[in-house]
């Protein structure tokens, strides 16, 4: 873009905003936000009352669980569906069972090494400055996920309880680990695209892929423990009885105790309001994924209303819902609260400050940044009034760790839902059927949940 016509602000301007400035009813807030700031200047405390957590239809919760310093939002949420899955089916007394979520970021990051991997040498005759090799670079791996990349890791690996992988130092604190990991990649991508500028045959470009792997995968257990090939499964009923299930597999306790179709008709429904993803179809993204060759990555459009309709029907059934959302736009962190009416910035500030989903979606105000589960829903006649939320940062944190959301909340910041088909309508289940449309790598619905 030319800047030759382009203006600065001149004094004339700048006094203008300041006499603006002296007349605007922001000047009578301005000494109360320099000292308080704007979110305790400015907090509708009416709003906080309503989200009262109490609600007409709930399953009963578990242990809050906590992912600690890393971005396993989606994998701690996805192991929380299975968990009150299995404290249904083996009555489990222990309501602080829990699932092995470092175990699935270990295979998740050595999938990803290997993902990586694959994208240069798919991209290998392009540019190092096109948008895609920048793109893969920028990124070659980080914790965020989405949930058919945690279905295609279970189906490959399976699950174990978390006796058997307990956390490690780095499973809950991965700044680090994904600083080492990611130049590692970095520097094998570079070599892989100056073997192949050198004129390098594929099967060498892939034999040598493949010892790389290998090198990550010793990196990974000094980093994170190896995982178990075998363990032992005991738990205590809530009769009291003890039970034990010696010498099982990781793969073969997922098929026992889920099966091994449990999670094949989970689906993945979004909300993006945007002139290029009409409803009703289903979309992919370019080098989104973590599992070569593993379950793809799928989504249908959907209205906003249709997503809230089918959680709530599976809430409904007592079977808790993992979704996706942008969790920092309006809510108390500490009160444990997401609701629009919340902070009343534009009404306190006299200024504009709405814009719409798609917009939002399309320049950068609001992607999928943190997964979490709804765990129960609050319905009059009116509609649904809140949803119970259950998130994964620890019990200090909202409401003994659990979080209460208003229905315009998630009509603006919840981007995805995951839901048996089951609960979607009969044209919506057929709409599943369609081909994907691929879009580009860095399209906003291509965005990781990973906040910490």
């Amino acid at each position: 873009m030319s800047m030759d016509h382009a203006s600065g602000i001149s004094a004339e301007l700048a006094a203008r905003a300041s006499r603006a400035f002296t007349e605007s009813p922001a000047h009578a807030l301005a000494d109360s936000i320099a000292k308080n700031g704007i979110d305790n200047t400015v907090y509708h405390r009416a709003a906080a009352v309503r989200m009262n957590h109490l609600f007409s239809h709930e399953i009963e919760p578990m242990t809050i669980t906590n992912q600690q310093k890393s971005g396993r939002c989606w994998i701690f949420a996805g192991t929380n569906v299975l968990r009150y899955h299995l404290r249904d089916t083996l009555r489990v007394k222990n309501p602080d069972f829990e699932l092995s979520q470092s175990y699935l970021l270990f295979w998740d990051k050595l999938e990803k090494g290997n993902y990586f991997l694959e994208g240069v040498l798919d991209t290998a005759d392009q540019p190092k400055d096109s948008r895609t090799v920048m793109w893969l670079f920028q990124n070659p791996l980080n914790d965020g996920g989405q949930w058919d990349m945690l279905v295609a890791l279970i189906e490959k690996y399976g699950v174990v309880p978390k006796l058997a992988m307990p956390e490690s130092f780095h499973s809950g604190n991965t700044a680090k680990l994904n600083a080492v990991l990611s130049r590692k990649l970095r520097r094998n991508g570079i070599e892989l695209r100056g073997l192949h500028a050198k004129g390098q045959p594929p099967e060498a470009l892939r034999a040598r892929k493949e010892e790389m792997v290998a090198e990550f995968y010793v990196l990974l257990c000094a980093f994170l423990g190896e995982p178990p090939r075998t363990f032992d499964f005991t738990w205590r009923d809530k009769d009291g009885a003890f039970h034990r299930d010696a010498g099982q597999t990781p793969r073969g306790f997922y098929e026992t105790y889920f099966g091994k179709d449990f999670l094949a008709d989970y689906v993945s429904v979004i909300n993006a309001p945007t002139a290029e993803k009409p409803y009703d179809r289903t979309y992919t993204v370019k080098y989104l994924g973590n599992v070569v060759g593993g379950r793809p990555v799928r989504y249908l459009n959907l209205p906003g209303e249709e997503l809230a309709r089918a959680a709530s029907r599976q809430i409904r059934d007592g079977r808790p819902v993992w979704f996706g959302s942008d969790v920092g736009k309006v809510s108390d962190r500490q009160a444990g609260i997401l609701d629009t009416a919340l902070y009343p910035y534009a009404e306190a500030l006299h200024i504009a400050l709405d814009i719409g989903k798609g917009d939002m979606l399309d320049y950068g105000e609001s992607c999928l940044t943190h997964a979490m589960m709804l765990l129960g829903v609050d319905v009059t006649d009116a509609g649904v009034q809140k949803w119970k939320v259950e998130n994964s940062w620890g019990k200090d944190v909202g409401e003994k760790g659990f979080f209460v959301m208003s229905p315009e909340w998630f009509d603006n910041y919840v981007c995805q839902v995951v839901v048996d088909k089951q609960y979607l309508t009969p044209e919506q289940q057929k709409a599943l059927e369609q081909p994907p449309i691929e879009l580009e790598p860095w399209d906003p619905i291509g965005a990781l949940a990973r906040l910490d």
